[in-house]
């Protein structure tokens, strides 16, 4: 089964390379958008250095700089104390997940005022299809400044967005990174090479240190030569049909991507000072298995594992593990959880905790509960959904995680954006 697949797929690539390659795709990618969006609702921090971090202490790590301390060199991953020293004057701030989300809404309502969304990346990235008619470089180009302004008057004036616009969507996003910030780039398919001959490795999205090391043991240190490369060098490079896609990507064509299945789901937290102890770090774990289990039950997911882990300040860490029968009910979780605690043989200064879902099984793969009690959880956890979403994050929540109910604030999961009043992040 596994072969013809994989003959299925080599045919639809084959067959890509005789389709001609127009303009297809617009790609958007918001510059510095949670620093972007600090500047626009306190505008007394516009021309400022500014920068995010998820917590304010020395050891937090900027996840956004504004560009007016991007120029003194922070940048998302530096510390906060590093970011103090080398941009003096910058302010920090502690992110607001659920501000940058209401407004992510904003900007996709913006775009589709211009035009459709075909789908949305990330907190800060999208990407359009193009009509038949906004094909043509002139029209594409217009439609792209009729975007930024959009944004511009229905998000905030001081939103600004890079755009690419190529054949494909790979090609749209590196495109977009092309120029930053409020940057316009179009790759026609005479200009493919030229443009991407002046690139590394790794600027291309997908290619991390591992795969970078990876091109490098077969010779390969720019794009020029990666694009030289052969399909079948590919293919062996990435060991499989992946490479082959890689190469047709490079080219222009649009490859078709088959569905993925999701098969992990977590929550991560740096416990702030005054929950750095077993109790905080217990409570704070019963508040991202309460987020985790809700988007569990949003995406209808059961999980079959259950991970969670402690990181001490002295350097060692406590990791526990447990199999479940399919569940998405946070009963059910939390007692595996507790299974879990009372196993717990370290004690230390807590820093950082996380849990973790695995094994992950779509609705439509999982049997129907054959006992009540089970099904009253089941509808238990969407009844607990939904009074949180009416009348606020928190209304109804386990006793337990009382000492932690402010902490854990929402973040973007990669790839998933919450709706507005998504109960398991706000």
């Amino acid at each position: 089964m596994q072969n013809s697949c994989i003959i299925v797929y080599r045919r639809i690539l084959e067959h890509a390379i005789i389709n001609s390659m127009q303009l297809e795709y617009l790609f958007i990618d918001m510059n510095a958008y949670f620093a972007s969006v600090e500047q626009e609702l306190r505008p007394h921090l516009r021309g400022k250095p500014v920068a995010v971090t998820p917590v304010l202490t020395p050891n937090g790590s900027c996840i956004a700089a504004s560009y007016e301390a991007k120029k003194f060199g922070v940048k998302t991953g530096t510390t906060v104390g590093e970011a103090r020293v080398i941009c003096p004057g910058i302010i920090i701030l502690e992110a607001r997940p659920g501000t940058y989300i209401d407004m992510h809404h904003k900007i996709i309502a913006a775009v589709e005022s211009c035009i459709h969304v075909e789908a949305v990346l990330s907190i800060d990235e999208m990407v359009t299809k193009l009509s038949p008619s906004e094909k043509n470089v002139s029209v594409a180009s217009n439609l792209a400044i009729k975007i930024k302004q959009a944004i511009r008057q229905q998000a905030g004036s001081s939103l600004r967005c890079s755009i690419g616009i190529a054949p494909n969507k790979f090609l749209a996003k590196i495109a977009a990174d092309f120029q930053k910030p409020d940057g316009l780039t179009i790759f026609e398919e005479y200009e493919i090479y030229a443009k991407l001959s002046t690139l590394i490795p790794r600027d291309l999205p997908g290619i991390g240190k591992n795969m970078e090391r990876r091109l490098q043991s077969f010779g390969i240190y720019s794009v020029e030569q990666l694009l030289a490369c052969s399909e079948q060098k590919l293919e062996t490079i990435w060991g499989g049909i992946i490479g082959r896609r890689w190469w047709y990507n490079l080219r222009g064509h649009d490859v078709y991507l088959p569905e993925t299945h999701r098969s992990t789901l977590g929550h991560s937290h740096v416990l702030p000072p005054e929950l750095r102890s077993e109790e905080g770090a217990y409570a704070v774990l019963l508040r991202l298995l309460h987020k985790a289990a809700a988007r569990l039950r949003k995406i209808d997911y059961f999980c079959k594992h259950l991970r969670v882990s402690i990181k001490y300040i002295e350097g060692y860490r406590w990791d526990e593990e447990i199999s479940l029968p399919p569940s998405q009910d946070t009963l059910t979780i939390l007692e595996s959880f507790f299974i879990l605690w009372k196993r717990k043989n370290i004690s230390g200064k807590p820093i950082k905790v996380s849990c973790s879902f695995h094994k992950l099984m779509p609705q439509h793969c999982v049997s129907l509960p054959l006992f009540k009690e089970d099904e009253q959880r089941i509808k238990l956890g969407n009844m607990l959904d939904r009074i949180n979403a009416k009348f606020g994050t928190n209304t109804l929540y386990v006793a337990a995680m009382q000492p932690a109910k402010g902490s854990a604030q929402p973040r973007i999961a990669f790839g998933v954006i919450p709706d507005v009043y998504d109960p398991s992040v706000r």
